[in-house]
């Protein structure tokens, strides 16, 4: 059988094609590979580069391959958190013409770490509850969509900054499966796995010495179901108002965008005697603030990170003498956002050197930058201004955290 390439965009075969396909992924040169840190899987897994490209190989039988390469891109059409599917490789034989497994490609999330090597330092409870808080907003981002993952683990999953907080990234679709809608007997199989699992990984950290002291692994295993249950509470319960009081609604709406959710559809039904109104978020969507930095400027964001950079935004707009929002004849929000983008956001990226920013995007670099600027402005009691924050940062914060900038403890 010849080889065959099965790729989500034309340029993708070209530049695949210049890998070693007829030698197992476990053996390939290292001129090949990527030096990655890898987490933990069933398969054999390596980072390679093809092009400008840095990708994800696994090895697997044909049939999963191919159906984890349709879930991830159904994910992908979804805007669920996961990796990129770009390919599957069929046909490959040896130099002997005996037969390899297929693979599966997926593009490497820049900025993402697994969490066994964030533990290469041991992380403090408070990291590991931000964690726990990711991966329960992705099960819950999943569920919501019809997505029942079948091995939510923190093995399965990948972490990245954001702005403060972690956001997590599905790495591994094979057992997962994608329905109109999810019966609670699947969420809660999804959510006791992931228990388990989670137990079991952080007992293996306990006993080769990496976990905190203080930490229980059966503990923090329980804890993401109860952070999974308050936030599918918040997202999906009935709510009964007084009838007249439709604020009530716009609030709990303002809550859950809060929380980084758009309510897409409602239903909202008033009593037969009209003393009450029942309101029930039908459709809600992740990616609140990354939807409206994305529409105002024109970046791409993490969520917490697009909460930090669109009060920036705002605060910057307010110092701005067209800014008017009550005036039809002001600057519109769209051209003093893009103002903000060419003015403050890009020269201030900037200024921080390439070689000193590790894995941290423009958006993480951005944040980091606004909370030195309040820390020294809290020291000195005064606003000391975004220039002097940088050049601070840049002198006395990023040549000690050279080590420290990819997601470890904090």
């Amino acid at each position: 059988m010849a080889l065959q390439i099965s790729a989500t965009n034309p340029e993708h075969p070209a530049l695949l094609l210049e890998l070693p396909w007829q030698t197992p992924l476990e053996e390939w040169p290292e001129e090949y590979l990527v030096p990655l840190p890898r987490g933990i899987s069933r398969h054999v897994v390596r980072y390679a580069r093809a092009g400008d490209e840095v990708i994800a190989v696994k090895e697997l039988a044909e049939r999963p391959a191919l159906r984890e390469y349709q879930l991830l891109r159904d994910l992908d059409r979804l805007a669920i958190p996961a990796v990129d599917a770009l390919a599957v490789v069929t046909g490959r034989t040896d130099t002997a013409g005996e037969a390899l497994e297929p693979v599966l490609v997926t593009r490497h999330l820049g900025g993402s770490m697994p969490y066994r090597s964030m533990f290469e330092t041991t992380l403090r409870p408070a990291t590991m509850h931000r964690l726990m808080d990711a991966l329960a907003v992705l099960l819950v981002r999943l569920h919501l969509a019809g997505f029942a993952w079948g091995d939510c683990s923190l093995s399965n999953t990948l972490f990245r900054r954001d702005a403060g907080a972690y956001a997590a990234y599905l790495v591994d679709a094979e057992t997962g499966e994608l329905h109109a809608r999810l019966s609670d007997g699947q969420r809660d199989y999804d959510l006791d796995l992931a228990r388990v699992n989670i137990s079991g990984e952080l007992l293996d950290l306990e006993a080769s010495g990496a976990l905190h002291p203080s930490v229980d692994p059966i503990d923090f295993g329980t804890e993401i179901c109860a952070r999974y249950r308050s936030l599918w509470q918040e997202l999906t319960r009935t709510s009964v108002y007084p009838a007249g009081k439709y604020h009530y609604i716009e609030r709990r709406i303002r809550r859950l965008n809060d929380l980084g959710f758009d309510v897409a559809e409602m239903q909202i039904e008033h009593a037969s005697n009209g003393d009450t109104v029942t309101f029930v978020p039908k459709v809600v969507d992740a990616g609140h603030h990354q939807r409206q930095l994305l529409r105002l400027t024109g970046l791409d964001a993490e969520e917490n990170q697009a909460r930090r950079l669109l009060n920036d935004l705002e605060s910057w707009m307010a110092t701005q003498d067209d800014y008017a929002p009550d005036d039809p004849l002001g600057a519109r929000p769209e051209v003093l956002a893009h103002r903000w983008v060419r003015e403050v956001f890009r020269p201030t990226v900037r200024a921080v050197p390439v070689e000193l920013r590790g894995a941290m995007d423009p958006a993480e670099i951005y944040h980091e930058l606004l909370e030195h600027r309040w820390y020294l402005s809290e020291r000195a009691q005064h606003d000391i201004g975004l220039d002097t924050a940088v050049e601070d940062y840049i002198a006395n914060i990023l040549p000690r955290a050279r080590e420290t900038l990819q997601p470890t403890a904090d």
